[in-house]
């Protein structure tokens, strides 16, 4: 079992950046695919970014592609979702999830057993 925490976000104008991080508790954090999702008011939660165990893989929504990079530090027991140019569009509440032992693409598409608490980011225009 892992437990997350979602930290990092914050107000922002259009074309700033922000990083969130996502620490997890439990000794098995490097068996764990990692994404994050996020929702923005009246929608549905939607994928964001994903990472395998190793890191090795990354999947990325089109929408966010090219401007947010996933990573993670496994001796850290951490996730972090670095975000530039961000967009007013961009605004939701980020959470982090992970899936002991899934693919990237079973991630993406139905986010894992374990969420984070969720991070409110905010892109002003």
């Amino acid at each position: 079992q892992v437990q997350l925490v979602d930290s990092g976000g914050g107000l922002v104008q259009a074309g700033g950046s922000l990083r969130l991080t996502c620490a997890a508790s439990g000794r098995t954090f490097s068996k764990y695919a990692m994404g994050w999702f996020r929702q923005a008011p009246g929608k549905e939660r939607e994928f964001v970014a994903v990472i395998s165990w190793s890191g090795g893989n990354t999947y990325y929504a089109d929408s966010v592609k090219g401007r947010f990079t996933i990573s993670r530090d496994n001796a850290k027991n951490t996730v972090y979702l670095q975000m530039n140019s961000l967009k007013p569009e961009d605004t939701a509440v980020y959470y982090c999830t992970a899936g002991l032992s899934y693919t990237t693409g079973r991630l993406a598409t139905s986010g894992g057993a374990y969420w984070g608490q969720g991070t409110q980011v905010t892109v002003s225009s």
